[in-house]
């Protein structure tokens, strides 16, 4: 199955974000949702089963100077093993121009036992670009072993290279579980901020004054670490855990904690301001109490 779908989102006099143009077709259907905060919120809905092996699906996704936009996904995606021999692909283009601002924030990609699937993501930002990208993996289903993924990503800003960054696992990537790569864990994934909060993220700061990164607290099976990005006012954080639900948790700040993005600015104490921080979206996952990151700590909100 081939499948193409498309957003654009522009901004009008008044500063309103409108979508001009909002195509899909099956399984990439394409819904408006009501805004988050002021955020206008697009929601990708699977319109069948998959990605199936051998399905080549397409999304791209553009902001005009000044508009804001919200991505989402209704569910997890699962990729599914089909005819011998095929893989599946899903293939995401982004560009934001300059002072626009996208938010990113798909459900998990499931590697189903015997699947062969490649997911590609490009961005190209301008340098007054905005950016929240949230990206998840789980290996496999409840009780299976992962099927063979691979995800790439390639983000640009200002015409130079920000960040180049693919992942290979399951039984055609050796050592994919080993130490090198993630540990024994089952689900990982990355969460990229590019804009002025994120000049240093939480990050220490050297002697020099220049950001290093930070290993934060994760808890037993989890690791996450923020690392500053030479290529421009990004961080990206990184995380590995034993399920869908702590991987989310260790990745909600700041893109879960739903922050205008007039509030994305850095503030005085050098740290990207906390936010609520709910589990939205994980399988399986009851109400949580709310909770924020303040430094490297994560602390209960009332």
């Amino acid at each position: 199955m081939r499948a193409v779908a498309r957003v654009v989102a522009v901004a009008e006099r008044q500063g309103r974000t409108v979508l001009r143009e909002l195509r899909g077709e099956s399984p990439l259907l394409l819904r408006q949702a009501a805004a988050e905060q002021g955020v206008p919120t697009v929601y990708v809905v699977g319109g069948a089963a998959g990605p199936l092996a051998g399905d080549d699906l397409r999304l791209s996704v553009e902001v005009g100077p000044g508009a804001t936009v919200r991505v989402r996904t209704v569910a997890a995606s699962v990729a599914l093993p089909g005819r011998a021999g095929a893989v599946s692909r899903m293939r995401v283009e982004a560009v934001v121009h300059d002072g626009g601002t996208l938010h990113w924030l798909p459900e998990q990609l499931v590697a189903a036992a015997g699947c062969d699937h490649v997911a590609e993501s490009r961005v190209t930002l301008a340098e007054g670009a905005r950016l929240l990208w949230r990206e998840e993996l789980v290996c496999g289903r409840y009780g299976e072993p992962a099927g063979d993924v691979v995800v790439a990503t390639s983000v640009d800003h200002a015409g130079r290279p920000l960040l180049r960054q693919s992942l290979a696992a399951g039984p055609a990537a050796p050592g994919w579980a080993g130490p090198a790569v993630l540990g024994g864990a089952t689900a990982t994934g990355s969460l990229l901020v590019v804009g002025p909060a994120a000049a240093s993220g939480p990050a220490t700061v050297d002697g020099g004054g220049q950001p290093r990164g930070r290993v934060l607290p994760a808890g037993p099976g989890a690791s996450a670490a923020w690392l500053p990005l030479a290529g421009g006012p990004a961080a990206l954080l990184t995380a590995t855990a034993v399920d869908a639900h702590t991987l989310r948790t260790l990745l909600a700040f700041p893109a879960d904690a739903h922050i205008p993005p007039a509030l994305l600015t850095t503030p005085a104490d050098g740290h990207s301001p906390p936010g609520g921080v709910a589990a939205e979206g994980v399988p399986g996952a009851g109400p949580r109490r709310p909770t924020a990151r303040t430094g490297t700590d994560v602390v209960p909100v009332a």
